[in-house]
C-alpha cells in the first residue's frame, strides 16, 4: 500500500511540474511575441522605416547623419511620447515584410496612403501630396499627351507606379516604355542625361529636385492624382497610430510643425500642405 501511495504522489509531482514548465514556456512565448510586434506603445521603441533617398522627407545629410522633415517629426514625436526612436534604412520592396515581422515599427517616408487602406493601420494624413510629372526644361514636353512615344521612369513600388499601372493606365500605354528604378535620386541622374524623358514622381520630390537645380527641370501642370501621406503601422496596431495623431495635432498647436516646415522649406516642403490641425 505505502508503495502505491508513494507511485501516486510521485506521479502527481511531475504532472505538477510539467503544468509548470508548460506555463512558462506560454509565458515567455507571449513575451516574444509583445517584443517582436513592433507596437510602441508596449516596447517604448518606436523603430521608423524609411528610404533613406527620399529628400526632404528621410536622406543622409552633408554630415552623414540621417536627416528628413519626416524623420524630425518622428523624433519628436517619440521623445513626447516617452519612446526611443531608431531610424532603419529599409529597401523598399520588403518594407512589408520588415513591417509584419516587428522589424520596424512604422513606415514613415513620405508614405502615399491611398490605395493601400487595407493593408496597414494608419495615422491621420499628415501632408497632401500628388503624383506629377517633371520633364527637362528644354524638352519642349508641356502636356501629358506630349509623353506619347517617351521613355518614363518612376520608383519601384511607387505611388506613381499604382497611378500608372491603374487609374492611368491609358496614359501609360501611350508611353515608349515605363521603366522602374530603386530610387528617385539615380532617376533624376537619368532624365538630366537624357537617358529617359520623363519621372513620374510624388509631388514634394519634384519640389525638391526642383529647388536643387533651379530652371534644369518643369513640372506639368496635369497632375497623374491627388492623395495624401500618412504613417503607416502594421494592420491592427490603433494604438500606436492613433498616439502618433494626436502627438502630431499637438505639434501642430504649438508651432513645433511650422518649424519643421521651415526648416525644410529650401526643399520645396510648404506648411500650407500640412494637414492635421
Amino acid at each position: 500500500m505505502k508503495k502505491k501511495l508513494s507511485l501516486i504522489f510521485a506521479f502527481v509531482a511531475a504532472m505538477a511540474l510539467s503544468v509548470a514548465a508548460l506555463a512558462g514556456c506560454s509565458s515567455n512565448s507571449s513575451e516574444g511575441s509583445g517584443a517582436a510586434s513592433g507596437d510602441a506603445a508596449a516596447s517604448n521603441e518606436l523603430i521608423v522605416g524609411f528610404d533613406q533617398s527620399y529628400p526632404p522627407y528621410g536622406f543622409v545629410g552633408d554630415d552623414g547623419n540621417f536627416t528628413g522633415f519626416d524623420l524630425d517629426l518622428a523624433a519628436e514625436v517619440a521623445e513626447r511620447n516617452g519612446w526611443t526612436v531608431k531610424y532603419e534604412p529599409i529597401d523598399w520592396d520588403a518594407k512589408d515584410t520588415l513591417l509584419n515581422s516587428g522589424a520596424i515599427t512604422c513606415i514613415w517616408n513620405g508614405f502615399t496612403m491611398e490605395g493601400r487602406e487595407d493593408d496597414y493601420t494608419f495615422s491621420d494624413p499628415y501632408m497632401l501630396n500628388g503624383q506629377v510629372i517633371v520633364v527637362k526644361a528644354d524638352k519642349g514636353i508641356a502636356s501629358l499627351a506630349d509623353l506619347a512615344g517617351k521613355n518614363v521612369i518612376t520608383q519601384t513600388d511607387s505611388a506613381a507606379l499604382d497611378v500608372l499601372e491603374g487609374d492611368r493606365a491609358d496614359l501609360a500605354a501611350t508611353f515608349a516604355n515605363l521603366e522602374t528604378i530603386a530610387e528617385y535620386n539615380t532617376a533624376f541622374m537619368q532624365l538630366e542625361s537624357g537617358a529617359v524623358d520623363a519621372v513620374a514622381c510624388d509631388l514634394s520630390i519634384a519640389q525638391y529636385q526642383m529647388s536643387a537645380k533651379p530652371g534644369a527641370y518643369v513640372m506639368l501642370d496635369e497632375t497623374l492624382s491627388s492623395e495624401h501621406y500618412a504613417v503607416g503601422f502594421k494592420k491592427g496596431d490603433t494604438e500606436t497610430a492613433e498616439k502618433v495623431s494626436q502627438t502630431l495635432k499637438e505639434m501642430y498647436e504649438d508651432g513645433t510643425v511650422e518649424e519643421l516646415c521651415n526648416k525644410y522649406s529650401e526643399y520645396g516642403l510648404s506648411f500650407e500642405n500640412w494637414l492635421i490641425k
